[in-house]
């Protein structure tokens, strides 16, 4: 009687085990990895959507700075925040349902919120305006609140729109 295949099949079901234990490992070592992944990104993009809020209005109120070129508007709706506040043409960024808006309007036309364009979601923005400091507080869908403090260089600004 011969005894060596007997061996034989032993050897391939210990390579076969070491193989699926290698298999085991990879594929664990992967899930791990995808998971940071996508905590990561998500991570990210939440900070990036807060961030693209605040660094838009900065945008525009660096792009409006100039003397008496910058208003708060208490009455409108939550508030508003008036760019070119002493042209023919204004600018309102404001929040309306869930979303800040812009609207570009004649400063004689009645002001209708709906009008606006949507730019990013926002739940809500709380301005205020002191001795040439702009505060704007953005609260993102997620109930946090972003703060952002301009000095305005082209003068004061007004705490209401003209």
């Amino acid at each position: 009687m011969r005894q060596k295949p007997i061996q034989h099949h032993i050897e391939s079901l210990a390579a076969l085990l070491l193989f699926g234990v290698f298999a085991v490992c990879v594929l664990a070592v992967l899930l791990t990895g995808a998971d940071a992944y996508r905590g990561l990104t998500q991570r990210d993009q939440e900070a990036y959507d807060r961030r693209s809020c605040t660094q838009y209005i900065a945008t525009r109120v660096r792009q409006a700075d100039y003397a008496q070129g910058i208003a708060v508007d208490k009455d409108f709706g939550g508030g508003a925040l008036v760019l070119d506040a002493k042209e023919k043409y204004r600018t309102w960024l404001y929040c309306q349902d869930g979303w800040l808006m812009e609207l570009y309007c004649l400063a004689a036309e009645p002001l209708e919120p709906e009008s606006g364009q949507k730019l990013m979601e926002a739940e809500d923005m709380e301005l205020s305006m002191k001795d040439g400091l702009l505060t704007v507080a953005i609260t993102t869908p997620q109930g946090e609140t972003d703060t952002l403090l301009l000095s305005l260089r082209g003068g004061e600004g007004e705490e209401a729109a003209p």
